[in-house]
């Protein structure tokens, strides 16, 4: 009986040991370069601007060599616009949550990630009409991940937007995206 009463304990040590190996939570924060992309924008020369992105972080593995990671960042986008003789500068903050499919390459070190992107506006700051911005941002984003230690990573990625920005004009936002973050 004490047999079968240790086994079970090692069992379900074993188990919950196991599973908390599959699942890790983290930070994350970095540089945004931002801008508009798209097709209305004759008039108007976008310049990039330079903004940040921070957050949380949960790593699911499924695999040997596969996971999903969901994030959770407060990210700001926009672009400056200069056209018409004059200079604008459009902030966009937005809750993003990505979720990626991510394929370590090579000893699970290096990752690849690919997965859609949903934002929602929560601040503007800019110099043009407040009005006009959507208050929904989906993309497509992409990038690769490298571990430096167990919980220590740096990743670049690009967030192509695939709806509009503002109700005005045919532009899409487009981000890279730089990072530092730590897994716990």
């Amino acid at each position: 009986m004490k047999r079968i009463i240790a086994t079970m304990i090692l069992l379900v040590l074993g188990t919950g040991f196991s599973q908390a190996q599959m699942l890790k939570f983290g930070v994350k924060g970095g540089l945004n370069f931002a801008n508009y992309t798209g097709g209305d924008v004759a008039n108007y020369d976008f310049k990039t601007i330079t903004n940040y992105h921070a957050g949380l972080v949960v790593e699911l593995n499924v695999f040997q060599n596969f996971a999903l990671q969901s994030e959770l960042l407060y990210s700001t986008k926009g672009a400056e616009l200069k056209g018409l003789g004059e200079q604008f500068k459009n902030e966009l903050g937005y809750i993003s949550i990505p979720v990626l499919a991510k394929f370590y390459l090579t000893s699970n070190k290096l990752s690849l990630e690919l997965g859609p992107q949903a934002s929602v506006l929560v601040s503007e700051r800019n110099e043009v009409d407040a009005n006009d911005t959507n208050s929904f941002d989906f993309g497509l984003a992409g990038g690769l991940s490298y571990k430096i230690t167990d919980g220590l990573f740096v990743s670049g990625r690009y967030v192509a937007g695939l709806t509009e920005a503002k109700q005005d004009a045919d532009v899409k936002n487009s981000v890279i995206q730089f990072s530092v973050g730590y897994m716990f």
